[in-house]
């Protein structure tokens, strides 16, 4: 589910988790499990990464809608929880976006601390409202964060997915790099950064993602029972059953 590797000081975490690294209860708690981990041992750094084409396809919607409201009622949480335990985490993190970063995946990326995406086809993008469903607080959070204002409500209410160059420009990444160099490139990026005085980068990441991390701890509760009510609808199963037939196929 999720490879380690260590290249010098970084740590490398790979996500291996189906064809399209999806996003699931499984995972989510894993990764948060990983995180802990590399906290608990205080690594310098850590790099995230995909294994293949793809970074991640975001949330698996087949298990929403297989699962049915039980399953939501789980993974909403847990998918909540693994970001928070990102901006959380005060160790440096770098994203090294492989391919299709889409929904949650996109935003899984634009929780690390640096991004950089490999030069070719790849696509970023927050497409829920036109799978049907909102997003959790702490997800639409880190997206105002990244992005600013403005471009996370254009990429929010429009849904749509821009390759690399585009992703740069609207602040979803940092740097476009070679495919073959993307490795390479963020775990320099993560060295520069687990260079720099660990205490001093950890409350300037706390800092920085303060207004977010407030914005959850106060509202996130009251805001994502709706969500998870919302995304529990029938209506709302029907509106992934015919995104999920209209983009993938059936299942």
């Amino acid at each position: 589910m999720i490879s380690g590797e260590q290249r010098g000081a970084v740590t490398v975490l790979t996500l291996e988790h189906g064809k399209a690294n999806a996003l699931d209860t499984e995972l989510c708690h894993g990764l948060v499990v990983a995180l802990d981990e590399m906290q608990r041992e205080a690594a310098p750094a850590v790099v995230l990464t995909g294994r293949g084409r793809i970074f991640s396809a975001g949330v698996d919607l087949f298990r929403v809608v297989d699962g049915g409201p039980a399953y939501v009622g789980d993974f909403l949480p847990a998918l909540s929880s693994l970001f928070l335990a990102l901006i959380e985490l005060p160790l440096p993190v770098v994203a090294a976006v492989n391919g299709h970063a889409i929904a949650g995946g996109c935003l899984l990326a634009c929780a690390c601390d640096r991004r950089l995406m490999a030069a070719g086809s790849g696509r970023m993008g927050v497409p829920e409202l036109r799978v049907g469903v909102p997003f959790p607080t702490v997800a639409l959070e880190i997206l105002r964060a990244t992005a600013g204002t403005a471009a996370a409500r254009e990429l929010a209410t429009r849904g749509h997915t821009v390759e690399a160059a585009e992703a740069q420009r609207l602040g979803l990444i940092d740097r476009v790099v070679a495919a073959d160099d993307l490795l390479d490139a963020a775990c320099t990026e993560a060295e520069q950064l687990a260079a720099l005085p660990a205490d001093a980068f950890a409350l300037t990441k706390r800092q920085l993602w303060t207004p977010a991390t407030d914005a959850v701890h106060r509202h996130g509760a009251a805001r994502d029972a709706e969500v998870i009510e919302q995304w529990s609808r029938e209506e709302s199963r029907q509106r992934i059953r015919r995104y999920l037939d209209e983009t993938v196929g059936k299942k």
